[in-house]
């Protein structure tokens, strides 16, 4: 069997594209490396590029419904960026606070330490470091 591949994407829908291009933007200190209108027409999408090679999508959808983001809901619980250590988090808690991002503080569990934030549709994100 082969390896699994990575996850070269992840693609969210938000309600309204100029503000969630705005705060992504912030939060990421660099701006989209792509912005276009599907060729159909059916939908638009940023994209911002992560490290690895990896990208983040904002898309909207002429039949999105408009409402927040819930994790309990079936499909998207969080999406969670890896940070190498704990000092790493505690960049990213203050570039939170700077930005006057809410958020649930350094959380420890066995497995390791993550901080919790939302964005403007509610979408749960997290930094997320491996035990020490």
């Amino acid at each position: 069997m082969p390896e699994f591949p990575p996850i070269t994407h992840v693609a969210v829908t938000v309600t309204d594209l100029e503000r969630s291009t705005r705060w992504y933007s912030e939060l990421l200190g660099d701006g989209p490396v792509l912005d276009e209108d599907e060729q159909a027409g059916n939908f638009h999408h940023t994209v911002f590029a992560l490290g690895g090679g990896q990208l983040l999508g904002l898309h909207t959808h002429p039949r999105a419904a408009g409402d927040r983001f819930d994790e309990y809901r079936t499909g998207l619980d969080h999406v969670a960026f890896a940070c190498r250590d704990r000092d790493e988090l505690r960049t990213w808690v203050a570039r939170l606070d700077e930005l006057g991002i809410v958020h649930g503080g350094i959380k420890d569990a066995h497995y390791g330490s993550g901080v919790s934030f939302r964005d403007p549709d509610g979408i749960a994100l997290e930094f997320f470091a491996p035990p020490a």
